[in-house]
This record gives structure tokens, sequence and C-alpha cells, in this order.
């Protein structure tokens, strides 16, 4: 009789158990949503694309080591090149590009003075109040090897700039352009800002190192006679 468990003590080793349960589940469940919600901590992708017969598409995510991120840095800064600078025949793309609302991507990717300089551009300016309308077009051609680092966050980089005007006339331009980076990791970001830029890159120092001055006030002089804009 002196083994003898009392029932009071079983019904406490059972409640042990199913709360020990209980708290291993509450705690697998914190970790997932935890995992599945990263508000705060930025996964970075790459989406690539191989020009094959049979088009592969590639999503994978990178560990952030020192060579993915200036993969990184360099893919960004393409980008924004890219952005700042090519012109389609879509106002309304223009507008989510060039914008000063909230969630304009030059905007987002700039500091406020970097796209207070932009905005002092000639295409800008005409491109905001519609003047150009489907006038012409501009794109840019990045040259073999056109991103050199310069330092830890300075890049200078080589591209042709090409614009046609409405008769179909194209022009071309060549420019080398210095490209200065910084990240916020202090300053809060929105939600939607995360989604443009979900490291928090900004260009601080944007400097046109060529003769040719701004893309866009010399896109604008190439063509804008020809086009009767002034």
């Amino acid at each position: 009789m002196q083994n003898r468990i009392e029932p009071p003590v079983l019904l406490s080793r059972l409640m042990t158990f199913v709360l020990a349960g209980a708290l291993v589940v509450l705690t697998t469940l914190v970790v997932t949503l935890y995992k599945m919600f990263p508000i705060n901590r930025p996964q970075v992708f790459f989406l690539s694309a191989r020009p094959q017969n049979d088009l592969q598409i590639i999503l994978s995510e990178i560990p952030p080591t020192n060579k993915n991120m200036d993969w990184y840095k360099r893919s960004f800064i393409r980008e924004y090149i890219r952005v700042r600078n090519e012109i389609v025949p879509n106002v309304n793309e223009m507008h989510n590009r060039w914008s000063n609302n909230a969630g304009g991507l030059v905007r987002a990717w700039s500091t406020t003075p970097v796209f207070q300089e932009f905005t002092q551009t000639k295409l800008w300016a005409v491109m905001m109040n519609n003047v150009l309308g489907n006038y012409f077009t501009c794109r840019v051609e990045f040259k073999d090897g056109a991103l050199t680092p310069r330092t830890h966050d300075t890049y200078s980089a080589e591209f042709k700039y090409f614009c046609t005007d409405i008769s179909g006339q194209e022009y071309q331009k060549d420019y080398t352009i210095v490209i200065k980076l910084e990240q916020e990791n202090t300053s809060p970001m929105k939600w939607f800002e995360i989604l443009d830029n979900p490291l928090g890159l900004r260009v601080s120092e944007y400097k046109i190192e060529s003769d040719n001055g701004d893309p866009l006030n010399i896109g604008y002089q190439m063509i804008g006679n020809q086009n009767g804009i002034y």
C-alpha cells in the first residue's frame, strides 16, 4: 500500500503533461507566425530568367553575405538608373515612377536632396505636367562591366542613352554616373516602402561624371525642337 499513487497526485501529474504539451504547441505556433510575417526582417529574393527556348524563371533567396549584398546593390543601381531615366509611352506608369507622392519609386529610392535635384530636370517637369504625352521614348542600355565599385558604397555606372522622337529618329549619348548608397537602419519605414525597397537602400549622391550633363536635360534638348515642345 505504500507505493499506491493517490488520485489527486495522478491528476496533478496528468495536468502537468497537458500544460507542457499546450506550451509546446503554443511556442511552435508563435515561432511559425513570427517566421511567416517578417515585417521588420526583410527577406531578399532574386528573380532571374534564362533566355532559352524553354524559358526558365527562378526565384531564390539570398543570404546576407558580402558577395550577395554587392550583387544586390549592383542590381539596385541598375534598376534605379532605368527608373530614373527611361521614358515609356504610358503617362500613368511615368507618374508611378517619378511622382512626388507616396509610392513614387524614384522618391522611395532616393534621399530628399537627390530627389529634389531630380525634380529640377526638364523632362521631369514636362512629364509631370503631361506635356509630352507619347511624343518620344528613352531607354537605357548598360555596357559590359558597366558598374565599377569606387568605395564600399559608391559605384560608377556607364550606359548608353537612346531617345526616339515622334518621327522615329533615334538619338544616342554615352554617360558615366557616380552613385553613392546609404542604408537607413534606424528610420522607420512604412509597409508600402518596404515592399518597394526591402533593404532600405537609398541613393544619397547622383553625380554625372561625363560631359553631357543630366540625361533628363540632354534628352529634352535633343528632341524638343523636333516635337515642337519648346
